[in-house]
Formats: structure tokens, sequence, C-alpha cells
């Protein structure tokens, strides 16, 4: 609550900022070149000293406030009683906060609730001393600017320049979280291979952590067959459904579909993109896989089960077709109209035409499209959660259950778990192996692509 009345705060002494600015650049306006940028220019300028101080004054202020607060709390008489112990103390004023913040909660510990009013009123005096903070902050900022309203004052160029270095700081997060992730992920797998052999670990056929332990720890820990049953499921099974679907569906919209037909059926098509992965779980759980172990009885199979491959990568295959078919239909529907007419004036066929030209043509959209789905199958969770098992089994029989590298990172992290021990461990290993593994594939498309765009522009 205080966050948004502190931001409505900031914003509305940026708009009176604005409109101020403007009010007197418009006074200074004597004609015609007599002012180096126009009054808007002038208002956005003070607007930024106003809203870009007052932004940091409140995030200073807010990365402080907490320890203030809790040095008041421990002020009071009633902290003496607090435990010397480092974690009940936190635990306790953890509690405290709660009850501070929601009054009709009810205390587990009877200290919490004794000390949950001299917390509020620590938080209600430093909210207030807060909020002084920041119109000191967004006034000197905005006292700076108005200064600056001037003839001569290029008001257009420091807007622009402040814009530019927004956007850019924007980029630089998006990258420094990227670098974070792969910081983080190689820091956890080297200590993760501090007590598991990498050779171990990639090229060992037997999963099993839980056993994991003594002397022959590395032969619980490799981990091919979730490798294997990561690429079976996502990147074979449902290719297989979703590449010659998806690359139909786009050739049909494009080149044969009446455009009444194209206007209903694409956005149907694309609305499977939108449908939760945990729906497309429960499908492939309730009605995929019973049938599937119906079949396998059929064929012979003594108690199979409801869990495989291929009910989880028959509905993955279902899930990915989006991304395959509105690529392709992107690209078929941006080849040159003359490279089709041209194909047809000679002679050949419609279909003729779509095999030796059209696809040709766009064949670097569709090999991104296959290489995006391929991505996002592998990283796939809810499904193989569901419907494809939790054994890791090294086998190319379709109906058997299987697992993938997303399932045991989820099993990993998650439970009552030791952070430090190598079977937790594992699971950075294994985010590790998925990352390089997508990033390999971002590359080869990328590879594709140029290759056949120079070929065919």
């Amino acid at each position: 609550m205080m966050l948004a009345v502190v931001l409505a705060a900031i914003a509305a002494l940026g708009v009176t900022g604005w409109f101020t600015a403007r009010a007197k650049a418009r006074l200074l306006y004597s004609g015609r070149g007599s002012m180096r940028a126009t009054a808007n220019y002038h208002g956005l300028h003070l607007a930024l000293w106003i809203v870009i101080p007052a932004l940091l004054g409140f995030a200073i202020w807010s990365s402080v406030s907490p320890g203030l607060v809790n040095e008041a709390v421990m002020a009071d008489p009633a902290a003496a009683q607090l435990p010397a112990s480092d974690m009940e103390r936190a635990a306790i004023l953890a509690e405290t906060r709660s009850i501070a913040n929601d009054p009709t909660m009810v205390a587990f510990n009877p200290l919490a609730q004794e000390l949950a009013e001299p917390m509020r009123a620590a938080q209600t005096r430093y909210a207030l001393l807060g909020l002084l903070v920041v119109a000191v902050f967004a006034f000197a900022g905005g006292a700076y600017g108005y200064t600056r309203i001037k003839p001569e004052f290029p008001a257009r160029t420091r807007v622009e320049r402040a814009v530019m270095l927004l956007l850019l700081a924007a980029s630089l997060i998006a990258i420094i979280t990227t670098f974070g992730i792969i910081a983080s992920l190689v820091f956890e797998t080297s200590l993760f291979f501090r007590d598991v052999s990498p050779w171990a670990f990639l090229t060992g056929t037997h999963w099993s952590p839980g056993n994991a332990m003594g002397a022959d720890i590395d032969e619980n820990f490799g981990a091919v067959p979730l490798f294997w049953g990561t690429i079976y499921i996502g990147a074979i099974i449902a290719m297989i459904v979703a590449i010659p679907l998806g690359l139909m569906s786009a050739i049909y919209l494009t080149q044969y579909a009446d455009a009444r037909v194209r206007r209903w059926t694409k956005p149907a098509l694309e609305i499977l993109a939108g449908v939760p992965t945990v729906v497309y779980g429960y499908f492939a759980a309730l009605s995929i896989a019973p049938a599937i172990r119906d079949l396998a009885a059929s064929l012979g199979y003594s108690n199979p089960s409801t869990e495989s491959a291929l009910a989880a990568g028959l509905v993955m295959g279902v899930m990915i077709i989006p991304f395959v078919s509105s690529m392709a239909d992107d690209s078929i529907a941006a080849v040159p109209r003359a490279m089709s007419d041209g194909s047809l004036a000679m002679g050949a066929t419609r279909s003729e035409t779509i095999k030796k030209v059209v696809l040709p043509a766009a064949l670097p959209g569709i090999v991104a499209g296959v290489m995006l789905a391929v991505s996002r199958a592998i990283g796939e969770t809810m499904i193989v959660v569901m419907a494809a098992g939790a054994t890791a089994r090294l086998t190319a029989d379709p109906l058997a259950s299987m697992t993938t590298v997303t399932y045991q990172i989820v099993q990993m992290l998650t439970g009552d778990q030791e952070f430090d021990s190598p079977k937790t461990l594992s699971a950075f290993a294994l985010g590790l192996v998925l990352f390089i593994v997508t990033l390999i594939l971002n590359i080869i498309a990328l590879r594709v692509v140029k290759r056949f765009r120079e070929a065919y522009e």
C-alpha cells in the first residue's frame, strides 16, 4: 500500500513539474527561433529531474528503513525477552512484522504479539520520514531542473539522452540477468562436480541420486537416461507430431485456403499456444495415457503403465504445433509472389511450385520455427510430470515410462532436502547441460538461417 502511495505521489509531482515547465517555456517564447527546444521538451526535462531523484531517494530509503525499524523495535523494553539465538530472534521479528502489517493475524508467539505495536509505530514513523526524503529529493531535483528553463537551453537533446540511457539500462538489466543465471548455474555445478566426476555424470547410465553415498557415489549419478528421455520425448516423438502437422497446416493456410477460412482457422490454431501446460498435462494423463495403456495391453504387454513416453510426446507435439505452423506460415507468406508466379508460368503445377520453389525459399523461417519448437519441447515439465513418469530408463520403447531432465530438476529442488548435498546440486548440473543444449540448438538455427538467406536473397 505504501509503495503505491509513494509512486502515485512521485507521478503527481512529475506531472505537476511538466505543466509548470511547459507554461514557463511558453512565456519565454518570443517568436520563431527564439527557443532551442519546444515547451513540451522543457516540461519533460523538468519532470525527469523530479521523478528520477525521487525514485532514487525512495530506493535508498527502502534499503535503509528496515534496519532502522528493527533497531527501534529492539530498543523497546519488551525486546529484552527475545532469545539470544539469531535464528529464533529473526523468526519472532518476522512474525512481528506480519502481525504489524495485518492486525487480524493470530500470533504463534506471544512475544511477537507484544512487539507488534512498537513495530507498527516504528513503521509508520519511518514511512513518514521516507515520504519526507522522497519529497526533498524531488524538490531538489525539480529546483535544479526549473533553473534550466532558458531560451538557449537544449532541453530536447538532454531528454533524448536521458531516454537513451534509460533504454540502455533496460537492456543491461536483461544482459546482467542472463549472466547472473549462467554464473549461478556454473558455480553450483562446480560444487556438484567436486563430489561427482563429470565423466561419470555425462556418460553414466544409472540414475539413482537417492542411493548416492559413500565411495560409489559416481555410479548413481549417470545422467544419460535423463538426456535420452528428454531427447526422445521432446525432440523425436513430439517433433514427429509437430513438424508434419505444423508444416502442412501452414502450406494449406497460405497456398490453398480461402481468405475466409484462413481468417478463422489461423487464430483457432494459435489458441493452442495459449493453453496452459498443466491443462495439456491433465489431457495427457486422463485421456491419452489410458488409451495408450489399452493399446499396449492389446499388443501383449503385461501390466502396462498409464505413464509412457508416447503419451507425453504426442501431447507435447500437439502443444508445439503453433510454434512450427506460425513461423512456417510467416516464412511462406514472405516468399515473393513473383517466384511462385514464374514457376507456374513455366508450366509447373501448384504442388511442384510449393515443393521446388516456395519451401526452399522459406526454409530459413521453417528451420527457425522447428528449432524454437524443439527448445520449447525439451524444456517442458508439466506434461512429463503428469504423463511420462519418474523412471530414468534407457530404452527406445515408446510405451515404457521415462523421465526427463526438467522433471528431475523439479524433484531435486522441491521438498525438505539439504541444499548443499550432491543430490540437490545435481539439479544445477542438469540445468547447465539443458542450457548448453538449448544454446547449441539456437546457434545451429542461426547458421542454417544465415546460409539459406544468402542463397535466396
